[in-house]
This record gives structure tokens, C-alpha cells and sequence, in this order.
């Protein structure tokens, strides 16, 4: 008896979670390499680099300092945000009693999706005055949620799932999804008023997130 490549290719639920965990990790990682040690530029035509120990003052430090302030906001944004996608990810897979090979490829499409955030973070974070950088910062968030909610209907339809995965239990999932969706849509178009509203809207919204307020649920699944 024989049989096609596709049916026996990406079974593994375990090495799947571990390529998610593994990526989840260095893109995290590398969110900090936008957190730069400040150098101090001399003046007056001298050597542009100094060493750690040449400041000329506490002040002077903490003016340096200052420069990478528009950097941590950006930064602390898209940890939390990776955090909270992991967990969604992570409770996907706890309710998914296998895999074949179209649901591997949907989350390493959705992984390939979370390698973008440290550029659209970096981007952010460089141009904050700008309304861009936050539309594009948008297509990333709304491109997560996409993939998280393709996940689902393609498990549900492949009968991937476990037996306690009910209809109530995808429905909440679901409406996770949509709802902080919806609200990081509010939350960007706010940067049409000023783009620092749009990033503390975000930054209260991914605390709520990570707090789990109860959702209300939505009259249609």
C-alpha cells in the first residue's frame, strides 16, 4: 500500500511548539538590540567616541539618557504583545490533539509573521512622529490575529481537535481574537489626533490584555 508524501509530512504537535517557542524567543531577544547604549559625541571638532568613564557629568548621562526614551515605549509594547501571542498560540495548541501538514504550515506562516515585529518595532520606534510606521505596525498585530483565527477554522474543519475543544471553547478563542483586534484598530487610528495618544492606547491596551478582563460575547459565531 502507498501512500502520498503530504499525508505523513508535518505530524509533529511537539516540534511545531518547539519551533514556535524558539522563534517566540529571539524575537523577543532581539527587540532589545533597538535599546542602544548611548555614546557620548564630543564638541568642538573632538574625537567623536568616548570611552565609558570620559563623561563630563552625571547630567551629561543622563541627557544622553534621553535619546533612548522613544526607544523603551516602542520596546515594552511589542514584548507584551509577543507575550500575549504566544499565550494565544500556546492555548491553540492545548486544545489541538494533532497536526497535519496544512496546520504546520499556518503557524510557520504565523511565526513568519511574529520575525517581523522587531522590524516594525525598530520602525516605530525610529519614526514615531510619523503615522506609517504605525499603520504598518497595525498590519502586523492584524496580520497575527488573521493567522491565529485561520488556525482555528482550518483544526476545527480537519477535526484536529481534542474532545473538550467545544463549540463554547473555540468561541471564546475567536472572540479574543476579534475583540483585541478590533481595539488595536481604534487604538491606531487614534495616531490621525497624535501618535504618542495611539501609543499610550496601546500601551493600556496590552495591559488589559495581559490582566484578561472577561469578554462579553458577541451574538454570532
Amino acid at each position: 500500500m502507498t501512500t502520498s508524501y503530504p499525508r505523513i509530512a508535518g505530524q509533529s504537535l511537539e516540534r511545531l511548539a518547539a519551533l514556535s517557542d524558539g522563534i517566540f524567543a529571539v524575537a523577543m531577544t532581539l527587540l532589545v538590540l533597538d535599546l542602544r547604549v548611548p555614546i557620548n559625541h564630543a564638541e568642538h571638532g573632538e574625537h567623536p567616541l568616548w570611552s565609558a568613564g570620559m563623561w563630563r557629568s552625571e547630567h551629561d548621562v543622563l541627557e544622553a539618557l534621553s535619546d533612548v526614551g522613544p526607544h523603551v515605549l516602542p520596546y515594552a509594547i511589542s514584548f507584551m504583545t509577543l507575550g500575549i501571542f504566544w499565550i494565544g498560540q500556546q492555548t491553540q495548541f492545548n486544545h489541538f490533539a494533532r497536526t497535519d501538514r496544512h496546520l504546520t504550515w499556518i503557524h510557520i506562516a504565523f511565526l513568519a509573521v511574529v520575525s517581523l515585529m522587531p522590524f516594525s518595532t525598530g520602525l516605530l520606534s525610529e519614526y514615531v512622529t510619523y503615522r506609517i510606521p504605525f499603520i504598518l505596525y497595525w498590519l502586523n498585530l492584524l496580520l497575527l490575529g488573521f493567522v491565529l483565527l485561520v488556525s482555528l477554522r482550518h483544526a476545527k474543519r480537519a477535526d484536529l481537535l481534542k474532545p473538550e475543544a467545544t463549540d463554547a471553547v473555540l468561541a471564546a478563542l475567536r472572540r479574543r481574537v476579534y475583540f483585541y483586534q478590533v481595539c488595536y484598530g481604534i487604538a491606531m487610528a487614534l495616531c490621525v489626533i497624535n501618535t504618542y495618544v495611539s501609543m499610550v492606547a496601546l500601551v493600556l491596551l496590552q495591559l488589559a490584555s495581559a490582566v484578561a478582563p472577561p469578554i462579553p460575547p458577541f451574538n454570532r459565531y
